[in-house]
């Protein structure tokens, strides 16, 4: 089936909504009613076998382990933001000694056990400490020091009495004094030394996303630099020769490439640095050509558009071109031979399985069915549909994960929530069924997911106000209010 105007606009994603009424969806409905909906796995009437979005996740972070970028080392300033490649320990104790908690004065507990306001102690001020300097004096009994918030608490005073609640005074010899009118307890606003972290503690572990807390951190314990995680390079290109630039105006059937601009968002947001190859005509040549020429440069590529069925769709036939690479010998080992010889970064005609597969080429779910993964030589090609909304869910689900696995975090999953579903998502899935919505809490506190309006695959009016995805299991019937769902989180 040729594209009409594009599947930025129509395409798979209405496609998608057709299906219930025939075809392949018809039948995975009968098998729903018979009792097979649990097979794992199904072969469509274009030999492209389904596999759950889990198994299908767990393909790409099992590929992306192997493609963990490495690191560099980055000055203090520039670490926020970035994911740790080291694991960051205390090199001291902190406090690195007793501090004051704040301006008041220090004391030994014993001398003002039975102050009171009416009767307080009096006490000979021996000293003035200020933050950054240590007392030149011991605090003897009967004696007290003046000291400032964060300043090192004396030799021999146990407790830290605040400055309202004491007034200054003069002994008979002329020598300044302090009355103290509350009795205090031993430890009273005083740090102890190792409070809050002990020398070599375990500060923040590698993959840990750097934070504006984390810096102060990092400088508090002397790093000056920080080892972080390289950014992964992402390849994007579009394909669809009805494809115009963004700036470009509008012609008759031509839309305008959104997908390449978001998807470089989502990189980005993603910690990675996105590498932007453009549009690509829908021709096999086109799309390895543009593949090989920044082969070394980019540790990942993410396709958008021509991944379905369709007698244009350039990924899909790629895809079909790996998988039929695959081979097996004699003693049961799989091989598979490199596209086009030396074009992705290779001399040998062929190359180990491990390197060069089809992940998957269709996932059971909806919206996205017909998105794909390979691995070419060892770096992921993730194909995703040209439907704008269906791009996006596809990120989320396998893409995002992927850069954070290849940026060492092992969660790299989406995070799923628990939330009542306000109104009822109606429409039955053959498969798992991801809805848009809007994330509210309601007054006693509970999470509310609000399905948002023109939500259908093909329409992308809602995009820009999603926070999470509804999980709508496969079965006969959809979900109704009041229910309790799933929710993918949006970051």
């Amino acid at each position: 089936m040729k594209k009409n105007v594009s599947e930025n606009v129509s395409g798979e994603g209405e496609r998608e909504e057709r299906e219930n009424a025939s075809g392949e969806s018809e039948r995975e409905e009968r098998e729903n009613a018979n009792g097979k909906n649990d097979r794992e796995e199904r072969v469509s009437r274009f030999n492209r076998r389904a596999v759950r979005v889990e198994e299908a996740q767990r393909r790409v972070l099992d590929a992306a382990a192997g493609q963990v970028v490495g690191s560099e080392l980055v000055p203090l300033h520039e670490s926020g933001g970035r994911r740790l490649a080291q694991t960051i320990v205390a090199s001291s104790d902190w406090p690195r000694f007793a501090r004051s908690g704040l301006d008041g004065y220090a004391v030994r507990a014993a001398d003002i056990a039975e102050a009171t306001p009416k009767k307080p102690a009096l006490l000979r001020v021996i000293d003035s400490v200020a933050a950054g300097q240590v007392a030149i004096a011991t605090v003897q009994p009967g004696t007290a020091a003046r000291i400032m918030t964060g300043a090192a608490v004396p030799e021999g005073a146990d407790a830290v009495v605040m400055l309202e609640q004491t007034a200054e005074a003069m002994l008979a010899d002329g020598s300044h004094a302090v009355l103290i009118k509350h009795a205090g307890a031993a430890g009273q606003h005083i740090a102890p030394r190792g409070e809050e972290f002990r020398s070599g503690g375990v500060l923040a572990e590698p993959g840990t996303l750097i934070r504006p807390g984390h810096v102060a951190l990092l400088g508090t314990f002397g790093y000056a630099e920080v080892a972080v995680q390289k950014r992964p390079r992402v390849a994007i290109f579009a394909t669809g020769s009805e494809l115009l630039p963004v700036e470009a105006p509008l012609a008759a059937g031509r839309i305008r490439d959104s997908n390449s601009y978001m998807v470089a968002a989502m990189v980005q947001q993603g910690g990675a640095e996105p590498l932007m190859l453009g549009r690509l005509p829908d021709e096999i040549d086109a799309v390895e050509a543009a593949i090989a020429k920044v082969w070394e440069q980019a540790d990942m590529f993410v396709t958008t558009g021509g991944v379905s069925v369709g007698d244009y769709d350039v990924m899909a036939e790629l895809i079909r071109s790996i998988g039929n690479s695959v081979n097996f010998d004699s003693w049961g080992q799989q091989t598979a031979c490199s596209l086009r010889g030396e074009r992705f970064g290779t001399s040998s005609p062929a190359v180990e399985l491990a390197a060069t597969r089809v992940l998957f080429d269709r996932v059971a779910m909806r919206p996205g069915s017909p998105t794909s993964a390979a691995l070419i030589n060892g770096k992921l090609l993730l194909a995703l549909s040209g439907n704008p909304s269906v791009c996006f869910v596809g990120f989320e689900l396998f893409v995002r994960p992927a850069l954070l696995r290849m940026q060492g975090v092992q969660e790299a999953c989406p995070t799923i929530l628990r939330a009542k579903l306000l109104t009822p998502i109606e429409k039955p899935s053959p498969h798992d069924r991801y809805v848009r919505a809007r994330l509210v809490r309601g007054n006693d506190g509970i999470l509310l997911a609000d399905p948002l309006s023109f939500a259908k695959s093909s329409m992308m009016a809602s995009l820009a106000e999603v926070e999470g995805l509804v999980v709508v299991p496969s079965g006969s019937k959809g979900a109704e209010a009041d229910e309790i769902v799933d929710v993918m989180m949006i970051p």
